[in-house]
């Protein structure tokens, strides 16, 4: 196996457990997992992971956060934070937003980073585990609204490596920033290899 790398830069929020990262540490070894991660001095990023074609996904991309002690959240429908599960869905870094609201999703996306000083938000942009020829463009209207850049996150099951790639700040073309992102990860294995697309 391979060495592993991780770099961090000083603003990026980091939340201390030992026990935590011990017990993300212990579940990628006995998996057989390595880290490759480089993460710039940004106080403030949206990562946005691929593939996502299996559970597995999850399970790994946790156990990474954990022993890398990185306190990602993500977005989920305002109704998940409703009692009796709301506090729980907020401590494991839920941020609620309200589908119907007359701010639309990517104001209120996009509002949550310019509340805070120092934020890590996680998406996955196809949205779903099945196969997607397009994905979906909330990511990036999200960093161009609130000025964050995106750092692409991959997770290859050929090679049993969680790692990051380029940082990308959104330059409003489309086109030409998301032929660089698939560019990358047409290097990535997915766990189902035929339900991710990159074109």
């Amino acid at each position: 196996m391979q060495a592993e790398r991780i770099e961090i830069g000083a603003a990026v929020p980091r939340r201390r457990s030992a026990l935590l990262a011990g017990l993300g540490r212990v579940i990628l070894r006995l998996a057989g997992w390595r880290l490759d991660i480089a993460i710039p001095d940004e106080p403030r990023l949206l990562v946005i992971l691929a593939p996502h074609t299996s559970n597995w996904d999850f399970v790994f991309g946790m156990a990474a956060l954990l022993r890398l002690e990185l306190p990602v959240h993500w977005f989920g429908k305002h109704t998940l934070f409703a009692p009796p599960f709301g506090a729980l869905m907020r401590k494991l870094g839920g941020i609620a937003i309200d589908r119907s609201s007359g701010s639309g999703v990517v104001a209120q996306s996009a509002a949550a980073f310019t509340r805070k000083q120092q934020l890590l938000i996680g998406l996955a942009p196809e949205g779903t585990r099945s196969r997607v020829e397009k994905w979906k463009r909330g990511f990036y209207h999200i960093a161009r609204e609130a000025q964050v850049p995106v750092l692409v996150a991959y997770i290859d099951y050929r090679r049993k490596c969680i790692g990051t790639g380029p940082l990308m700040r959104p330059t409003g073309d489309w086109d030409a920033d998301m032929r660089e992102i698939f560019a990358f990860y047409r290097g990535v294995t997915a766990k189902r290899p035929a339900l991710f697309a990159t074109e």
